[in-house]
C-alpha cells in the first residue's frame, strides 16, 4: 500500500484545540447522539563495539509506540546510562547511533546526518544512544527512518505520553501505520505493549490493523492498547479500538471536570487523560498541549508498563514479554504467574465513574450519566491512581472489589458484541 493510500484510510487521531470542545458538544447532539553487528561510535563511525554491561538493571517493560516518527533528541527521551547488551540482542538491535548531545536540533541532526540518519534502512533496529529510543521503520518510504517528520510531531507527542506515565519504560518505537509497522512490535518477544493511535476516521467499520494486533494479543500474549476516534461514535466496530483483544481507549478530561471528552469514542474499555502538556518534535526541550484519544492511549500504556515494572520486580521477574520461553506469562515470577487477561482483568477492576456532580456545562464535556456510564467510558476512568491498587491486586495482596453486576452486564455485552464483529 502507498503512503498516500494509507493517508486515505487513516486518520492520526491527533489533537482536538481546547478551544473547539464548546462547538464539540453541538456537534454531537445534533448527531443524536496504526544482533547487535556494530555500532557508531563518538564520531558516527559504524564499528564494532561491546557496551559494557550496566550494573542492577533490574526488572523492566518495554512499549511499542507505533507512529509517525519520534524526535530522538528532545531532553524528555534521554538516558544518561546504558541498556544491557543481551536487551540489545534480544530487540534484535543491528545499529546503534550515538546521538550528538550539543547544540540545537538542526545542529544535532546536520551533525549526525551522514553518519547515522543516511546509514539507516528499512528493518534495521537501532539504538539512539544517549536516549530510551530503540526504533525502526519496516517501509522504505520515509525520507528520514525513525525521525519525526518536521511538519508532524504526532509520534513524538505519543511516546512522550508513555513515558509521563513510566519514565523508566523502554522504548521500542516503529514508524508506520501498516500491518508491517505492527507486526515489526508483535514479533518482538521482548515487547509488552504495543499502543496505536491511528486508524479509519469516523471509526467507519473497514479493515485495518486487527489481524496484525490479534497476533501480538491473541498469538504472542503482548497487550494492545488502541485509540478511539476523536469523535462520539462507538468504539465497538472500530479496527484500531474495537476488536475484543485490543483495550479501546477513549478520553475524559482529567484535571479538568472529569468528565467524558464529546469528540471522543464512546462504549470502549475505558477512558483516559485526553489533554497533556508533550514534548515538541523539532526542539530539544520544549513542549506544548495538546488532546487527544492519541494521548490518552499511550499514557494508559505507560500506566500497564509501570505495573508491570513493579509486579515483575516484587516476583523477581527481569525479563520481559510473553514469549514461549516465558510460557506465554507477562509475569513469569518465583512466585508469582500473570497473563495479559490477568493484567486487562485488573484495570477492569480499578476503573472507576467521576460523579456528574462535577460537570461544568462550559467545559465542552459531557456529563458522565448515572445510568450505563459504561456506554459512555466503558469500565471507566483510569489515571495514574490506578497503578497502585493494580499493583497490589496483581501481588495478592490487597485485592479489587468486583465491579456491580450491572457493570458488568454492560460490559459483559460491550465484548459479545465485539466478538461476534471480530471474533475471539
Amino acid at each position: 500500500m502507498t503512503e498516500a493510500l494509507v493517508f486515505q484510510k487513516y486518520e492520526i487521531r491527533a489533537c482536538l484545540p481546547v478551544s473547539m470542545r464548546v462547538a464539540a458538544v453541538l456537534l454531537a447532539c445534533l448527531a443524536a447522539m496504526t544482533s547487535l553487528g556494530g555500532c557508531l561510535n563518538g564520531s558516527g563511525s559504524i564499528s564494532e563495539v561491546v557496551e559494557d554491561e550496566p550494573p542492577g538493571f533490574g526488572a523492566f517493560s518495554v512499549v511499542a509506540p507505533i507512529d509517525t516518527g519520534i524526535n530522538v533528541y528532545h531532553n524528555h527521551f534521554s538516558m544518561n546510562e546504558s541498556y544491557p547488551q543481551w536487551l540489545l540482542d534480544g530487540l534484535g538491535v543491528n545499529k546503534v547511533c550515538e546521538i550528538t548531545k550539543n547544540g540545537t536540533w538542526e545542529e544535532r541532526y546536520e551533525s549526525d546526518k551522514e553518519e547515522c540518519w543516511d546509514q539507516i534502512g528499512a528493518g534495521d533496529i537501532v539504538w539512539f544512544k544517549g536516549s530510551r529510543i530503540i526504533g525502526t521503520t519496516p517501509d522504505d518510504n520515509t525520507e528520514i527512518p525513525i525521525l519525526d517528520d518536521p511538519s508532524d510531531g504526532h509520534g513524538t507527542a505519543v511516546t512522550g505520553a508513555v513515558l509521563d506515565a513510566n519514565p523508566e519504560a523502554v522504548i521500542f518505537f516503529v514508524e508506520g501505520f501498516s500491518d508491517a509497522a505492527v507486526l515489526a512490535a508483535a514479533n518482538q518477544p521482548l515487547v509488552d505493549i504495543i499502543s496505536t493511535s491511528f486508524g479509519p476516521i469516523f471509526s467507519i467499520p473497514v479493515p485495518g490493523i486487527e489481524d496484525a494486533t490479534r497476533v501480538a494479543v491473541v498469538e504472542n500474549g503482548k497487550l494492545h492498547t488502541g485509540a478511539a476516534d476523536n469523535s462520539p461514535s462507538p468504539a465497538i466496530q472500530d479496527s484500531t479500538a474495537g476488536p475484543p483483544w485490543s483495550i479501546g481507549i477513549s478520553g475524559y478530561a482529567e484535571e479538568d471536570d472529569d468528565q467524558k471528552e464529546t469528540m471522543s469514542g464512546s462504549y470502549p474499555d475505558i477512558a483516559a487523560d485526553w489533554t497533556q502538556e508533550l514534548p515538541n518534535h523539532d526542539d530539544i526541550d520544549g513542549y506544548h498541549t495538546t488532546s487527544g484519544t492519541s494521548f490518552a492511549t499511550p499514557r494508559t500504556a505507560g500506566i500497564l508498563s509501570l505495573v508491570l515494572t513493579s509486579v515483575r520486580d516484587f516476583s523477581g521477574d527481569n525479563s520481559s514479554g510473553a514469549s514461549v520461553d516465558r510460557g506465554g506469562l507477562l509475569v513469569n515470577g518465583t512466585n508469582l504467574s500473570i497473563t495479559n487477561d490477568d493484567i486487562r482483568d485488573s484495570l477492569n477492576l480499578s476503573a472507576w465513574y467521576p460523579s456528574f456532580s462535577t460537570w461544568n456545562p462550559t467545559s465542552g464535556t459531557l456529563p458522565i450519566s448515572p445510568v450505563a456510564p459504561c456506554t459512555q467510558v466503558g469500565w471507566g476512568v483510569v489515571n495514574m491512581s490506578n497503578a497502585d491498587p493494580m499493583i497490589l491486586h496483581l501481588k495478592g495482596e490487597e485485592m479489587l472489589p468486583q465491579r456491580p453486576n450491572d457493570v458488568v452486564l454492560c460490559m459483559e455485552a460491550n465484548q459479545s458484541i465485539r466478538e461476534s464483529y471480530w471474533g475471539s
